[in-house]
């Protein structure tokens, strides 16, 4: 630096930032030797405040406006210098100017699908990714905790923390709220929200406020969508052989636009790939009901009969017989009114006249010839 440069820059008269770019948070105003002169201007503008510190400690904080710098403007750094050296005498202080307006569109996602539990998927791995808005909510806390002495801080030098804690704080507040992954696209606002909430407060300890947070998709991995659009179809088709016949029939106008042998051909084939479609779907019902019945999955129990019963025939016993049986077996003449029988719930052996239950078939019993 040459003379001319030292004597300029020795006294500055004029302190002030013209912030031409969009993501510088923290700038540090030049000087040579840290020298301010007494009674020179200060302009802060709005979206601005001026942090001056002085040996390594923060000072005094100037919101947006124009001072000039005199005792009355800087107690407290009036107080740390002492101005041994009179009013007009220049003062040593670091000036870092610090930008409080919005950043926005910041971007954040997942960077590995994160783990969850469904409710009817089961653990289902879920990437994410969206937006959020920060700004400067403490000057000098920021100061302090993040930005220290670098003459100048940038969005880029803060985004990959608060990157961090979005993915992290907010992947752990979509799983808090329980809603199912079906219906997450319909719960942004509230997710965000709930996000927001829940890692405003970590931005708050670095001097930093979080404006908005927006999701803007929420997905499932490649493979688990492909089988959910196959689950979809298959919901939208409905009646496979409904939509075989609508297949046939599509293939079969067609066919009918182009009078050509090579129209026709593909009508039949269509007409035949649409009735194979149709018999593979009847043989698939065929085989489902023939092994319901099989297994007797969804028939009725039989429907209940009389409780069958034993006979004595000559000397030996006989039976269970049920009551179509025991007619043939009465018409036959092997039952009559002396003959014993014997059912479930009876004593003992009796004669049939005695049992109400056989009256019935006792009755179709002619009576002996004469």
């Amino acid at each position: 630096m040459g003379i001319f440069d030292k004597l300029r820059n020795e006294f500055i008269d004029i302190i002030e930032w013209t912030d031409a770019s969009t993501d510088t948070i923290v700038w540090k105003f030049p000087r040579y030797q840290n020298e301010i002169k007494m009674n020179a201007k200060l302009t802060v503008r709005e979206s601005q405040v001026a942090v001056f510190m002085n040996e390594g400690k923060i000072a005094d904080v100037f919101q947006p406006g124009m001072y000039t710098l005199t005792t009355q403007n800087m107690p407290i750094l009036s107080t740390l210098q002492g101005w041994k050296y009179g009013f007009n005498s220049p003062f040593k202080a670091d000036v870092f100017f610090v930008s409080m307006r919005q950043f926005t569109n910041q971007k954040w996602g997942t960077k590995n699908p994160v783990m969850l539990r469904d409710a009817e998927f089961g653990p289902v791995r879920l990437r994410a990714f969206g937006s959020y808005a920060f700004r400067v909510k403490d000057a000098a806390g920021f100061l302090k905790e993040v930005a220290a002495t670098n003459p100048e801080f940038t969005v880029e030098g803060i985004n990959e923390q608060l990157r961090n804690l979005a993915v992290s704080r907010g992947m752990e507040a979509v799983a808090e709220a329980k809603i199912p992954v079906l219906d997450l696209a319909a719960n942004y606002e509230e997710v965000s929200a709930h996000i927001t909430g829940k890692i405003g407060t970590e931005f708050n300890e670095l001097g930093l406020e979080l404006t908005k947070f927006l999701i803007e998709n929420i997905s499932l991995p490649p493979e688990v969508e492909t089988a959910l659009d196959k689950r979809s179809s298959m919901g939208i088709v409905g009646n496979l052989g409904a939509y075989a016949q609508f297949q046939a029939a599509n293939s079969m106008e067609k066919a009918a636009e182009n009078p050509s042998g090579g129209g026709l051909a593909a009508a039949g084939l269509g007409a035949g790939m649409g009735a194979a479609m149709m018999g593979q779907v009847g043989n698939i019902f065929q085989n489902n009901n023939q092994q319901a019945a099989n297994t007797g999955a969804g028939a009725p129990p039989p429907l209940p009969g009389a409780t069958p019963f034993f006979v004595a025939i000559d000397g030996k016993q006989g039976g269970p017989f049920d009551m179509e049986q025991l007619r043939q077996l009465a018409a036959a003449g092997s039952l009559s009114a002396n003959t014993l029988v014997w059912k479930t719930g009876m004593a003992a052996w009796a004669a049939a006249s005695t049992v109400p239950d056989l009256a019935p078939v006792l009755a179709t019993v002619p009576p002996p010839l004469p």
